[in-house]
């Protein structure tokens, strides 16, 4: 099976919900390249006018925003929101586009789907690109304690003191995480986010122009789906090349995890970006353009 793409923008029926797509690049006739977004419930605007138009300067990318996202159809029950509903959605586009092999691009949750995938269908997958990923959106004590003491660095004064009365709470470290979130304000959430300020601006200004809204459907969801295994357990099996990139001062998903994730993969490869936090797409653009093309194509 293989397929000819062309660019174009539309919408494409997967498993009974309709999903947004673009199509950018074709002309350079590579492994398509397919950019899964975090969240969960997030959207590939920002990305797309970001790191996107360097990575279609010598990749064919396929752009699409998972069930219940950005334009893409919600499931009419809740509860149809799941990583094997989510998996099998993007399998679903590569059977529908044509695709023998797909690179999965995959940044924050979308890490941690483009693992999922890579575990259930090995033989579709060419490389992997794993942008700061998660290893269990809310259901990993591990990462919640990585965003916790993340937000205390950041913290001052009176907030400061919430934030410690809360980590101290004897509760699921999940738990208290979703309380400190309740509490922080936009301008420790750009903090906890981004090294550079002015990037954060530039962030929020794109979320405010793409009138785009995560509903927290899909987070809600998956948080409370039990794990039979830990993603991080079982992602030795993973065999195809690898890259995981992070920023040093990431504090959402932290740079221990991505070393942890890297290692346990026998091809993968940990790569840190020093100037740039969670958001290194936007943050270091053209480093993390070249370090992607040097992975896809200087192996």
């Amino acid at each position: 099976m293989s397929s000819i793409l062309c660019d174009k923008e539309g919408y494409i029926e997967l498993n009974g919900i309709v999903h947004w797509y673009r199509i950018a690049g074709a002309a350079n006739a590579t492994t398509p390249m397919v950019i899964l977004h975090g969240g969960p419930g997030g959207n590939v605007y920002n990305f797309e006018r970001t790191i996107g138009p360097k990575l279609e300067s010598y990749s064919a990318v396929i752009y699409y925003k998972q069930r219940g996202c950005g334009r893409s159809e919600s499931p009419k029950d809740s509860d149809d929101y799941s990583i094997p509903a989510l998996v099998f959605d993007l399998e679903r586009l590569r059977l529908v586009l044509g695709l023998d092999k797909m690179t999965l691009l995959g940044f924050s949750f979308g890490g941690e789907l483009a693992l999922e995938y890579s575990l259930a269908y090995p033989q579709n997958v060419d490389k992997l690109i794993l942008q700061a990923p998660s290893i269990g959106i809310g259901r990993n004590e591990r990462q919640s304690c990585v965003q916790l003491y993340g937000f205390q660095t950041l913290a001052r004064y009176e907030l400061l003191d919430k934030i410690r009365e809360i980590i101290n709470e004897p509760k699921p470290a999940d738990e208290r995480l979703a309380n400190v979130w309740d509490i922080v304000k936009t301008e420790t959430v750009d903090r906890f986010l981004f090294h550079d300020p002015e990037m954060a601006v530039v962030n929020r200004r794109m979320w405010e122009e793409s009138n785009l809204v995560n509903t927290g459907l899909m987070y809600k969801a998956l948080a409370r789906q039990p794990v039979d295994i830990p993603l991080l357990d079982r992602i030795h099996a993973i065999l195809v090349p690898a890259l995981v990139m992070v920023g040093l001062y990431d504090r959402n998903v932290g740079v221990e995890i991505c070393r942890d994730v890297a290692a346990a993969m026998p091809g993968g490869e940990l790569v840190i970006l020093e100037h740039s936090a969670h958001f290194l797409d936007i943050e270091e653009t053209d480093k993390y353009a070249e370090i992607v093309e040097r992975f896809l194509f200087e192996q």
